[in-house]
């Protein structure tokens, strides 16, 4: 047990987070302690605080050695202040915080006497770097204690020489693999990479670390201080081979060529800090540690700095302000207490809202028409535990535990417990209001009904209610279980109870969670329509398929518009253009081609008829996607010669596909579909794969500027006719000069 010594060091004001005192063995407790914050990030006074506390280590005879400890119950230090970054106006400017955090952090490096962290909770980012600065680390075995170097996902890389000092304990290609993804690190793997010095139960995690540094403190080592590794990690033959291969020029520089090559396959070259990550790692193991501590400075300004960091930072606060978002205006309302949800479908989609109700710790009874679609949908629930328990994300244990929460049915049986029923069915609004009306006889008293459709109104689902305000939309995305975004769409109707309710079960199951209101298409599927539908144009104007898709993929789509046609379905597709039609007229209308794909029994990927070859077809040709030759001769256009260029640029393919998707979503604001441009940005990226280097619909256009983004439309709109309609936000915006982010 931790106690303080009548000779301890006073502790200092309570307005800073870092506090020492000394125990009786001579170790100081070092506690960061971020005052009136739920979590521990780094901020603008650590260095200074630093500085303080390293100072006192340093001149007290009655400290041997020192740990560093959280005050907070389940983080250690999640990272750096972003909003620091926010305010940063030059590149200069953070490149000489860069510098400072790097001088700052030697006083830990350089302490003469040993100081080991003892992380329980999360070690992030400059966190990281931090225990990677002590002299040992000690880890709790608990599953909220990881580790990880998030800083790429926000356009950034580590800035101080956290990159060198996990190559230093890890070697190189952990360094690359842990610095280019941003991936967590969990305690087992951390000891077996020799990152952890040891991993223990919670609580035991102090004494063990006080244990260790009073150890390393009788290290014969004239200051400043360098012990010796507590343990070194075990290595087997394959790590024994790669070490050697990293110590070899040659295979050093195969070890960076294959960095290269896959990042900037990746990133389309949209995102610089991937590449500068690369650059400090190799010249840290070719020219050694001082000469890759100028590189990252330098490329720490000018990242931070970046349009890219930027867009990537304001949807890193926009998705935290979301967290706080109960998705109604009244703080007073509550939603309701959700322990049991009923899911109608065992589909793709029905298991997928299956399992993450079950990883939330919710009941769930799954129903389905007969046994053998019941069967499928639970055999596709524990396919997804049993890969992570592979994956050693989960015990065999645990999945069980989340496995007795599911039960399934083929009958009403278990309806009428349960709070909140979800429907998965056929997308056929005859098919969806029996299911209401069913689930309203079955069910309890107050039911809420959730529909998981993906274009008809709720309001026309409801029309079949007796009690319209429990009928709320709750659209996910597939793979439910990979896809962040779940999209509420509350009708006029829908009880602010019921929609807090749907956001709250959204929150718990890992969704980021928008709010619409009801219309054909809501928000998501409503831009996806004209993104997909000019991509047609596009074909039947003679583009090739690989063309177009490519062209996209290129701006910073994740995929192109007609290989997602393949996987929505072109059955799916042609089910709900007629809605989209009869909504909005003209500016949906498909070209007369796309019929035909429909009468050709093409689908998709899901009966291996689309616009790309699928099975044995697709095998012949060899790897990559490759599109299906034969959709030219049923859309009664020339096969396209490969060694000819898209008869369209490429750029006008690329603003043809995008501006139409930006387009409409300025409709849906004008239109009250969206309750803010930042719920309309979330939803494109999260939801659809808008490129978020480029921030979403409303910063793209901000970017830009509403008149130059007006001025485009208006040329295709001469060119093309009424599907080019400018949205009158946009019209309004362009006059008047005034951004959608203020």
């Amino acid at each position: 047990m931790t106690t303080t010594s009548a000779a301890a060091t006073p502790a200092p004001a309570a307005a800073s987070p870092l506090s020492l005192e000394v125990r009786p063995d001579g170790v100081a407790v070092v506690t960061y302690d971020v005052p009136g914050e739920a979590v521990n990030t780094l901020k603008p006074t650590f260095t200074g605080d630093l500085e303080r506390i390293a100072g006192q280590i340093a001149s007290n005879p009655l400290i041997k050695a020192a740990i560093l400890v959280s005050g907070k119950a389940d983080t250690w230090i999640a990272g750096a202040d972003i909003e620091m970054l926010k305010g940063v106006a030059t590149a200069a400017e953070a490149e000489a915080m860069c510098r400072a955090g790097h001088e700052a952090i030697l006083r830990i490096v350089r302490s003469p006497k040993p100081i080991v962290a003892a992380i329980h909770g999360a070690a992030l980012g400059g966190g990281l770097e931090v225990a990677l600065a002590c002299h040992a680390r000690v880890l709790s075995d608990d599953r909220k204690t990881v580790l990880g170097l998030p800083e790429v996902q926000l356009g950034l890389l580590p800035g101080i020489n956290g990159l060198q000092r996990l190559a230093e304990r890890a070697g190189l290609k952990a360094a690359l693999d842990h610095g280019l993804t941003g991936k967590n690190m969990r305690p087992s793997k951390a000891r077996q990479l020799g990152v952890a010095d040891d991993v223990v139960p919670a609580a035991i995690l102090r004494e063990t670390a006080a244990a260790l540094a009073l150890k390393l403190a009788r290290v014969e080592a004239g200051p400043p201080f360098r012990p010796k590794r507590a343990s070194a990690p075990k290595l087997d033959s394959a790590a024994l081979t790669r070490a050697a291969l990293e110590r070899n020029p040659i295979g050093r520089a195969l070890l960076f060529q294959q960095a290269a090559r896959q990042t900037r396959k990746k990133t389309g070259g949209h995102y610089p800090a991937p590449e500068r990550i690369i650059d400090v790692l190799r010249t840290y193991a070719e020219k050694g540690f001082e000469a890759s501590k100028e590189v990252e400075a330098r490329a720490f300004g000018e990242l931070v700095a970046s349009s890219t960091a930027h867009r990537l930072m304001e949807l890193f606060f926009a998705t935290n302000a979301m967290k706080k978002d109960t998705g109604v205006d009244d703080p007073a309302v509550q939603p309701r207490k959700v322990e049991k949800i009923a899911m109608i479908g065992a589909g793709l989609m029905g298991a997928g809202i299956a399992y993450v109700s079950l990883n939330a710790g919710i009941s769930v009874r799954l129903r389905d028409r007969d046994d053998a679609s019941i069967g499928r949908g639970l055999k596709y629930v524990a396919d997804i535990l049993g890969e992570r328990v592979k994956k050693k994300q989960l015990t065999p244990l645990e999945r069980d535990e989340k496995l007795a929460l599911l039960t399934a049915t083929t009958d009403g049986s278990g309806l009428r417990s349960a709070d909140l029923v979800i429907e998965a069915v056929f997308e056929e609004l005859a098919v969806k209001q029996a299911v209401l009306r069913d689930v309203e006889q079955h069910g309890k008293d107050g039911v809420i009904f959730a529909s998981n459709t993906s274009s008809i109104p709720i309001s026309r689902i409801a029309a079949a209610s007796k009690r319209p305000e429990n009928v709320v939309g709750m659209h996910y995305f597939s793979p439910v279980h990979k896809m962040p975004l779940l999209e509420v769409i509350q009708t006029e109707a829908t009880s602010p109870e019921v929609v807090a309710t749907a956001v709250a079960v959204g929150k718990r199951q890992g969704k980021t969670v928008i709010v619409v209101n009801d219309g054909v298409g809501f928000y998501t599927s409503r831009i996806l329509g004209p993104y997909m539908n000019e991509a047609s144009w596009l074909l039947a104007e003679g583009v090739a398929v690989e063309q177009v898709d490519a062209a996209l993929v290129a701006w910073g789509w994740p995929v192109g518009p007609l290989a997602l046609l393949d996987e929505v379905g072109i059955d799916v597709a042609a089910h709900v253009g007629p809605i989209m039609l009869e909504a909005f007229g003209d500016r949906l209308a498909p070209p007369p081609t796309m019929a035909r794909l429909v009468s050709d029994d093409r689908r998709g990927r899901k009966n291996e008829r689309g616009m790309y070859l699928y099975g044995a077809a697709a095998k012949k040709k060899g790897k990559g996607k490759h599109a299906d030759e034969s959709v030219y001769g049923v859309l009664g256009l020339p096969v396209p010669r490969a060694k000819d260029g898209p008869p369209v640029p490429v750029e006008e393919i690329q603003l043809r596909c995008s501006l139409q998707l930006v387009n409409e979503a300025l409709h849906c604001l004008g239109e009250g579909i969206l309750r803010s441009p930042r719920d309309g940005d979330i939803g494109a990226i999260f939801g659809l794969g808008f490129p978020p280097f480029r921030g979403g619909p409303f910063r793209y256009v901000d970017g830009l500027g509403a008149a130059e983004v007006l001025r485009r439309i208006e040329i295709y709109e001469r060119r093309f006719g009424k599907r080019w309609t400018p949205a009158p936000a946009l019209v309004e915006a362009a006059r008047t000069g005034k951004p959608f982010y203020g």
